[in-house]
C-alpha cells in the first residue's frame, strides 16, 4: 500500500509518500521551485515522491491532504460574523476573501483527484492541526503522549491539545483564531521592521540582545490568567483586523510609543520588544503545557506547529516542565502536515500497525557522481576527483584546518528547514573570523544570530548538556565548563544566553559527516564543526548539483565537495 500525503494546498506546500517500509520520501515544493513563497498544488514535490517510491498514480491507494476547506470557511465566517457589528465593511471584505479561498482550495482538491484519475473517496482531507499532531506523535517513539500544536492559523484554528494512545489521537482542546501566539509573533516581527511570514527567526534571536521590559504587558495581552491557554485581549487590537498591523491605541500606549513611530523605532527598543515577546510566549506556553501535564498525567510530550520552530522556546519547555520525555517534530511548519496526513490515512486501516519512529530527515533528492559530473562539465568547472571516502574526508579536513569554509553536498537532501549534514556549510569554529566571514561573505545575515555546531553523539556529553532533540537541531544545548573554555575566543558567534545551537550526529544517521567530525577531533581541539545551511541569502536549501554550483560560485564559500568532486577557489 502507498499513501501520498500533501500539506494544505495554500502556502508552503509539500508532499510525502509512505509505503510498507515506512516513510519513503518527502520534500517541500519551494525547495524544488527555488522560492520561499510557493503556493498551491506541489506538483514537483508530488512527482519526486512518486519517482522515489517507483510508483505511478494508479499505484497510490490514498491521497491524504492536511486541510478541511469547508471547516476553515465556516470558522472564518463565524469569527467575522461576531465582528460584523463593530466593523461591517471589513467583515464583508474578509467574508468575500474567505469564500474565494474556499473556492480555490476546493478546486485544488478537484485537480488532485483529476491528476490521480481517482474517485472522491480516494482523496481524503484531514484537519490541519490534527495533521500537525500526527506528524509529531507518530514520529515519536512514544506509545502514549500529550500532543500540543501551535501555529498562526490552519483551517481557522491556531492551536490543538490532544492525547495519543497507540494508533489513535483524541482531541482534548482546540484554540480558535485569533487567539494565536504565532500570529502575534508575526505582528511584532512586522512592528520592529522585519518581514512577516519570513523573518520571525530574526525576531527570536534579536530578543537575546534585549531586556524583557514589556514581558508582563505582553503576557497580560495574550492570556486570561496564569496557566491558561493563549487568549488575545481584544482591547489591544483593532476590531477589523484589516491593517498591516492590527494593534489598537491601547497597545501603543502600553509600549509608550506613537503609532506613527512604527518605521522608526530605536534599535534598542526593538530588541527589548523582541525579548519581551519571547519571554511572554515562553511563559504562557510553559505554564499551559505544564497544566495539561498535571491534568492528564502524561509523562511524554509531542509538539508541532510553526511556533515550535523556536529552539529557545523548546529548551524552556524541556527545562521548566515536568515531562520525562519531549519530542519536537523537526519539520514543525506547514510542510510537516504532509507527513502527518499520510500517517493518519495509514492508521485508518484496521489491519495497519503503528508506524516506526522518524529515523532521519534525509528524505529529499539525491544525485549520483555521474549526474554531478554532467553539471560540473556543463558549467566548465575545474574539479578534482576523490577516489575514496577517506580521501574526501582528508581533503576537506585540510581545508577546514586552514580556515576555509567548505560547502558539503552529499546524499539525500534534508526535509524541513534545517541543514543536518547533507546540504551544509562547514567550518572550524576556531578558524580566525569564521563567524564574521560566514555572515559577511556567505550568509549576509545579522551578527546576533548564532551558528550551529555539529558533534558526534558519542562525544556530546563531554562538551554539552543536551536532550535527544539535538539530533534534529530543535533545541538548545548548554556547554560544559570545558567547552566554554574552548569556545571562549569565538564565543560571540556561537553562545547565546549561555546556550548553543547543537546538531548531534549519530553514526547510523549520517556515517560520512560522523567520520568527518571524529577525524576533526583528532586534528583539532574537539570533534566539532560549524554547521550552517547551504543556500544563498533569501533562497531555500540547495537541492540539485546545479543549485550547489551556482550557490558556491555566487558566494564567499572557499570550496565545494559535491559527491566525490572537490572544487576549490584560489
Amino acid at each position: 500500500m502507498h499513501i501520498l500525503g500533501l500539506s494544505s494546498l495554500e502556502h508552503g506546500p509539500a508532499a510525502a509518500i509512505i509505503g510498507e517500509t515506512g516513510l519513503i520520501a518527502a520534500i517541500e515544493e519551494g525547495k524544488l521551485a527555488r522560492t520561499r513563497t510557493a503556493e498551491g498544488i506541489p506538483r514537483r514535490a508530488i512527482q519526486f515522491c512518486l519517482e522515489s517510491a517507483r510508483v505511478k498514480w494508479p499505484d497510490v491507494d490514498r491521497i491524504a491532504i492536511a486541510s478541511r476547506p469547508g471547516r476553515a470557511w465556516s470558522r472564518t465566517v463565524l469569527f467575522r460574523a461576531r465582528l460584523a457589528p463593530f466593523a461591517l465593511k471589513s467583515s464583508f471584505y474578509f467574508l468575500n476573501k474567505a469564500s474565494g479561498e474556499l473556492g480555490r482550495e476546493l478546486n485544488n482538491f478537484r485537480i488532485v483527484r483529476d491528476m490521480a484519475a481517482g474517485t472522491r473517496d480516494r482523496v481524503r482531507g484531514f484537519g490541519h492541526h490534527l495533521s500537525h499532531a500526527a506528524s509529531a506523535y507518530f514520529a515519536s517513539p512514544f506509545d502514549r503522549a500529550l500532543i500540543v500544536t501551535l501555529d498562526e492559523r490552519g483551517d481557522g484554528r491556531c492551536g490543538f491539545a490532544g492525547a495519543g494512545e497507540g494508533k489513535n489521537i483524541r482531541e482534548l482542546a482546540g484554540i480558535s483564531f485569533p487567539h494565536s501566539l504565532a500570529w502575534f509573533y508575526t505582528q511584532i516581527t512586522k512592528l520592529i521592521g522585519f518581514q512577516p511570514h519570513g523573518d520571525e527567526h530574526k525576531t527570536q534571536w534579536l530578543g537575546t540582545t534585549g531586556e524583557p521590559v514589556f514581558a508582563d504587558f505582553f503576557a497580560a495581552m495574550l492570556r486570561r490568567a496564569p496557566q491558561s491557554p493563549p487568549h488575545l485581549q481584544s482591547k489591544y487590537f483593532q476590531r477589523d483586523f484589516a491593517a498591516d498591523l492590527a494593534f489598537s491605541d491601547a497597545f501603543y500606549k502600553g509600549l509608550g510609543i506613537k503609532r506613527e513611530a512604527e518605521p522608526h523605532l530605536e534599535p534598542k527598543l526593538c530588541a527589548n520588544i523582541a525579548a519581551s515577546l519571547q519571554g511572554a510566549c515562553t511563559e504562557i506556553v510553559v505554564e499551559w503545557v505544564e497544566t495539561l501535564r498535571r491534568q492528564t498525567g502524561h509523562r511524554n510530550l509531542c509538539v508541532a506547529g510553526g511556533l515550535f520552530l523556536n529552539p529557545l522556546l523548546v529548551a524552556a519547555i524541556e527545562e521548566k516542565t515536568g515531562f520525562e520525555n519531549i519530542f519536537v517534530q523537526p519539520a514543525a511548519g506547514n510542510e510537516g502536515t504532509a507527513v502527518g496526513a499520510a500517517w493518519l490515512a495509514w492508521h485508518e486501516a484496521p489491519e495497519s500497525s503503528r508506524v516506526a519512529p522518524l529515523a532521519s530527515l534525509y528524505l529529499g533528492p539525491q544525485f549520483s557522481n555521474e549526474q554531478i559530473k554532467q553539471v560540473l562539465d556543463n558549467c566548465k568547472a575545474t574539479y578534482r576527483w576523490c577516489k575514496s571516502e577517506d580521501q574526501k574526508v582528508d581533503e576537506v579536513l585540510s581545508l577546514l584546518q586552514a580556515g576555509r569554509i567548505v560547502a558539503w553536498f552529499q546524499g539525500s537532501a534534508e526535509f524541513g528547514p534545517r541543514a543536518l549534514g547533507n546540504r551544509s556549510l562547514l567550518a572550524s569554529p576556531w578558524a580566525p573570523y569564521v563567524a564574521d566571514n560566514l555572515n559577511d561573505f556567505v550568509k549576509h545575515r545579522e551578527p546576533y544570530r548564532p551558528f550551529a555546531l555539529s558533534i558526534p553523539e558519542e562525544d556530546c556529553r563531554e562538551y554539552f548538556e543536551c536532550t535527544t532533540n539535538g539530533r534534529f537541531m530543535t533545541t538548545m544545548a548548554t556547554p560544559t565548563p570545558k567547552m566554554r573554555k574552548l569556545l571562549e575566543p569565538v564565543a560571540s558567534g556561537f553562545i547565546v544566553q549561555d546556550r548553543v545551537r547543537l546538531h548531534i550526529v549519530a553514526r547510523d544517521d549520517n556515517p560520512l559527516i560522523w567520520k568527518l567530525l571524529r577525524r576533526s577531533g583528532e586534528k583539532g581541539p574537539a570533534p566539532i564543526l560549524v554547521n550552517a545551511s547551504f543556500n544563498l541569502f533569501g533562497e531555500p536549501l540547495v537541492i540539485t548539483p546545479r543549485d550547489a554550483v551556482r550557490s558556491y560560485f555566487c558566494s564567499g564559500v572557499d570550496a565545494l565537495m559535491a559527491g566525490n568532486f572537490l572544487l576549490s577557489k584560489r
